[in-house]
């Protein structure tokens, strides 16, 4: 009987020692995933270049491996307010500091972080054959773009805590609610020049755009010694892209801005209903790389954005409403 690929049940699960299995359940930490893929060793072949006396290749040994994983996971809520939705493991797990129990409004906040980071352990069931991750520190993405639905996408790498021919887990995934669509309807549209303060964008100019997308840009690496084996999140430099349709006069005040190094603050809200709204702040945006662009015969502006630190740890900020 041939193995499915549509039979895949994802498990993750914050560690409270780093590297220890932190034994997910289907029950409580499971994912709904798509655009999945595995790598189960990736390992550096070390080629032993033993001379015989013919041609052809020599042994190669197996050096230090890891195991890399990647899926996306619908950006949506929680469902309800100040709840930490489904997708939050994943996001502490990427180098955030989750902040819960916010009032007025209640929220849940995300927000980078370069200490007391968090790990992960990621159970990855292929119909019947368990890989198991520990360790695991990832890079996210995020993709709001119009006409689509929202998304965020997650690239782990994780020490190889084995391989077992099991069952797969059975997978809860209530905890996982549906998104809006990126729509005229749902959406409060790139906000530049806004501020941020306990739940609430204010200020700044509202673009038509066609939405936004995000990389967290995080350098994750298999670090192997010869006493220890670790998985290492050493930097993070976030980075994106928007397109504006813009007047004549604003596109001439942003081409100023690019030229002048003009640092903006960022806003984008998703969704109207309290438990399903998500908001993103950045407030040091540098917008870089002008370029025009044709969107069914519409001028666009397209930028390049890096996110820059104001105070440390503040580059990006998402709120789950």
């Amino acid at each position: 009987m041939s193995r499915l690929i549509r039979k895949t049940v994802i498990l993750a699960k914050i560690e409270t020692t780093s590297g220890v299995d932190a034994v997910p359940t289907g029950a409580a930490n499971a994912i709904q995933a798509m655009d999945m893929s595995i790598t189960p060793l990736d390992a550096k072949q070390i080629d032993t270049n033993i001379i015989y006396p013919w041609l052809g290749n020599s042994v190669s040994l197996v050096g230090s491996a890891s195991v890399k994983c990647s899926f996306s996971v619908l950006l949506a809520g929680a469902g309800t307010a100040a709840t930490a939705p489904a997708w939050g493991a994943l996001m502490l797990a990427c180098g955030h500091a989750e902040t819960t129990g916010l009032t007025a409004p209640a929220r849940v906040e995300y927000l980078p972080a370069t200490d007391a980071l968090k790990t992960a352990t990621l159970y990855w069931y292929d119909d019947g054959l368990l890989h198991k991750l520990v360790g695991c520190f990832g890079s996210v993405k995020l993709s709001a773009k119009s006409g689509e639905a929202p998304k965020l996408t997650f690239d782990f790498v994780g020490l190889d805590a084995g391989v077992l021919a099991t069952a797969n887990a059975t997978a809860v995934l209530t905890g996982w609610k549906v998104p809006v669509g990126v729509t005229k309807a749902n959406v409060t549209d790139i906000t530049l020049g806004c501020s941020y303060a306990a739940g609430a964008l204010t200020g700044g100019t509202v673009y038509n755009s066609t939405g936004l997308t995000l990389d967290w840009g995080n350098q994750v690496n298999f670090v192997p010694m010869l006493t220890t084996e670790q998985v290492v999140l050493s930097d993070r430099k976030v980075s994106g892209q928007i397109s504006l349709e813009l007047t004549s006069a604003q596109e001439a005040t942003q081409l100023a801005a690019v030229k002048a190094n003009t640092l903006t603050g960022l806003g984008f809200v998703l969704g109207n209903t309290t438990g399903n709204k998500i908001m993103l702040y950045l407030p040091n945006v540098q917008l870089t790389s002008p370029k025009k662009e044709d969107n069914n015969g519409i001028r666009l502006i397209g930028f390049d954005l890096r996110a820059i630190p104001v105070a440390g740890n503040d580059e990006v900020r998402i709120v789950s409403l």
